[in-house]
């Protein structure tokens, strides 16, 4: 089969980027006599890692993202990816938006529909582009993947999408998340101190930071010695929870490090906390769950969208709205080692039942059907 991907997003650095990276990857070491045809702008293929397979090859426009994007979603010129591509028998898009074809079927996954849910997470010009592209998408493709259950459950409801039309296909996780010994390293690279409980995301209000941090003043009022850290970058509308620290009178105890560049040093992040907090307020999947199961580390996360799904009865689930539901949750972690440990033995039990080799044959799969139909 001749694949075509538009692998743009393979060169950011945050969750979508991750996934595109990580499935293609997966994709390409399948025993399979598979072409895949990467189509890309020139730039993103100079910021992003370089997929070294017999079976990848390039197809880099002399364009930017911005000015590609523009050309295949706002503008909708003939610029057709499967011709691009050389000629292809399916055409593959990973960011929610499935890009011009002349000939081949589309497919195209869909992550979550959080602009719907959380708008206030989102400038309204990108909220509005996805409120267009997602369902124009969904309209022209031949199938349509969800990360979850739940993210499809909101396709069929939001935008009538027909049941047999959207297939569930949950992600892995890469191997270099597993548990690791660095406390002297990230002390000297990160000033940490220890305990901490960790949270990972783009600092964004979706990501319900500030609630975490008016948590962690229930902490200290508890007299426990434990820090926060988040590891994630700025986002939209980052100031007020870049301001909560102060405000809950914990800003002694609350560190946000924003240059953690590489899965080496995350996962050695995820190894030394006491736990994971990851009360989002919606998530499409939740990596972040299933990598710190991968590290042994206990997870407090949301009882809303896909993180039941995917946390299964391996963490402790919490009302995200509510900031004395998260305390206690937090607490009782770090108070309680036997609950740590039987969350740390549970989740590592969890996490073996997603990998990226299963999401990239179930994918394979989907792809497969999609050309046949």
């Amino acid at each position: 089969m001749n694949i075509g991907i538009d692998f743009t997003s393979s060169s950011q650095r945050a969750g979508i980027g991750r996934y595109t990276w990580a499935l293609v990857s997966a994709l390409a070491a399948l025993p399979h006599a598979d072409e895949i045809t990467l189509v890309m702008p020139r730039s993103a293929h100079r910021r992003g890692q370089r997929l070294l397979s017999p079976k990848v090859r390039y197809r880099l426009l002399p364009l930017t993202e911005r000015a590609l994007t523009r050309i295949w979603h706002r503008l909708r010129l003939p610029l057709y990816a499967d011709l691009v591509a050389g000629g292809v028998d399916v055409f593959y898009a990973p960011d929610f938006a499935l890009p011009p074809l002349w000939r081949a079927p589309g497919v195209f996954t869909v992550h979550d529909l959080s602009y719907l849910h959380e708008p206030e997470s989102y400038p309204a010009s990108l909220r509005a582009h996805l409120h267009r592209i997602v369902p124009r998408s969904l309209a022209r493709a031949r199938l349509a993947l969800a990360d979850s259950l739940a993210t499809k459950q909101d396709l069929l409801a939001a935008y009538g999408a027909r049941p047999e039309q959207v297939e569930v296909v949950y992600c892995g996780v890469e191997p270099v998340f597993q548990r690791r010994c660095g406390s002297a390293t990230l002390r000297e690279r990160f000033g940490i101190s220890y305990p901490y409980f960790l949270s990972v995301g783009t600092i964004q209000p979706r990501k319900n930071i500030a609630r975490i941090i008016a948590a962690m003043a229930a902490v200290a009022q508890a007299g426990l010695p434990h820090h926060l850290v988040h590891v994630g970058r700025p986002g939209w509308l980052h100031g007020p929870i870049l301001a909560a620290p102060q405000s809950h009178g914990v800003a002694d105890r609350v560190h946000f490090l924003t240059d953690v560049e590489t899965d080496e040093d995350l996962a050695a992040l995820y190894s030394g906390a006491c736990a994971l907090v990851f009360p989002s307020l919606y998530e499409g999947f939740g990596l972040p769950v299933l990598e710190a199961m991968a590290c042994g580390t206990p997870v407090l996360t949301a009882n809303v969208s896909s993180l039941p799904e995917v946390a299964g009865d391996a963490a402790i689930l919490v009302d995200p709205a509510d900031v004395g539901a998260i305390a206690e949750g937090m607490v009782r972690l770090a108070g309680d080692e036997r609950t740590r440990a039987a969350l740390s033995a549970a989740g590592r039990d969890r996490v073996a039942q997603f990998s990226w080799e299963q999401a990239a044959g179930q994918v394979r799969e989907q792809l497969a059907r999609a050309a046949q139909l």
